[in-house]
């Protein structure tokens, strides 16, 4: 049973990096296989972490960084859910409530120290950030796979548009590793506007075309 379990785990990870292994060592923009967790609860994690450039026109995005958190938060859910739809995706607004019914028992998915994941080189999930991801997934129905969005830098870019980039990763919370990870990048338009350009490399739709 354990061999099967450690094949079926390398089976899941090969499908979801789309990417050679050797292109993973640096950032790049790709899409989420998603076909490889179709059927599966994936938890998607709240973001904590985002940066605005000092560039940026005051009034573009809210002040707030609870409301900016809370943003992101549902631009993203509301991408993976209609975009992925064949993923039982567990918003961050479940998480909170399961959180809470937990009693202190089950750790605030808002505040876990998920941004220690925009760094690239980090190949698994480090303690503690790694056994709280793995008591929230097991009374969010005992699933293993979850999406963190770890960092959102928001900027101009050289042309003067508005630009986002979202560092992303999929990790397996029992064993503890990245499979899969991207810089989503989106510009142009208003912020929601290029957010959601940006999701939209993460779940690309067929014939969508490019972004």
């Amino acid at each position: 049973m354990r061999t099967s379990f450690r094949c079926l785990s390398a089976l899941v990870a090969g499908l979801l990096t789309s990417s050679t292994g050797a292109a993973q060592k640096r950032p790049v923009t790709q899409p989420l296989v998603t076909a490889a967790v179709a059927g599966q609860g994936v938890a998607l994690i709240p973001i904590n972490m985002v940066v605005i450039d000092p560039e940026v026109p005051a009034g573009t995005v809210s002040a707030d960084r609870a409301t900016l958190f809370r943003w992101t938060d549902s631009l993203l859910a509301d991408g993976a859910m209609s975009r992925a739809p064949e993923v039982t995706w567990i918003p961050p607004a479940e998480l909170r409530r399961l959180a809470r019914r937990g009693g202190g028992l089950v750790p605030n998915p808002d505040q876990m120290g998920q941004s220690v994941m925009r760094g690239w080189s980090l190949k698994s999930v480090p303690d503690p950030l790694r056994s709280n991801l793995r008591k929230l997934l097991a009374v969010a129905g005992g699933w293993r796979y979850a999406l963190i969005p770890a960092s959102l830098l928001i900027k101009v870019d050289t042309t003067g548009a508005l630009s986002v980039s979202l560092a992303v990763l999929l990790a397996d919370v029992r064993t503890g590793r990245v499979v899969w990870r991207s810089v989503a990048k989106g510009s142009g338009g208003t912020a929601e506007q290029a957010l959601g350009k940006a999701i939209a490399t993460i779940f690309p739709v067929e014939d969508e075309g490019p972004q």
